[in-house]
């Protein structure tokens, strides 16, 4: 099968288990879904000068754009996994810190850069519901890239 189809499938199977693991997250500590993935559509449309709409329909196509977003990021970094892992076989211990790094730079890094997060300023709770997501990603996006090796 071609790197990128299995990247492309892996990356779909790691951000299922990614929203997964939110969700349950959100549900277990009652906590609201994060609002920054539609603040930096926001910061994004008024940079390109893009316009959403008014009111409601805006807000409803910011949250709609970020959530597209997310599942970018998590086809981006299987597909770099895919291309840098090209040829070999890394076993699990590289592989899914690799996948799991791979997706939380793809997330804050451009969420930084846009000034709608800074990571140093996180809480530990904040942190741990960025990172046990992302591991769930590369766990399971690791798994399926091998899966269709």
């Amino acid at each position: 099968m071609h790197t990128l189809v299995k990247s492309l499938i892996a990356g779909a199977a790691g951000t299922s288990a990614l929203n997964i693991a939110t969700y349950l997250d959100m549900a277990i500590r009652a906590r609201a879904a994060s609002s920054t993935p539609a603040q930096a559509v926001e910061k994004l449309t008024d940079l390109t000068d893009v316009s959403l709409g008014d009111g409601e329909q805006a807000d409803n196509r910011k949250e709609a754009l970020g959530s597209l977003l997310g599942y970018a990021t998590g086809a981006g970094a299987a597909l770099c996994y895919g291309l840098l892992s090209s040829g070999r076989r890394p076993s699990w211990p590289v592989g899914v810190p690799a996948l799991t790094a791979l997706a939380m730079t793809g997330s804050n890094a451009p969420l930084t850069a846009l000034g709608t997060t800074d990571p140093r300023e996180w809480s530990a709770s904040a942190w741990v519901s960025d990172v046990i997501p992302h591991l769930a990603y590369g766990i399971t996006a690791y798994v399926a890239y091998e899966l269709l090796s």
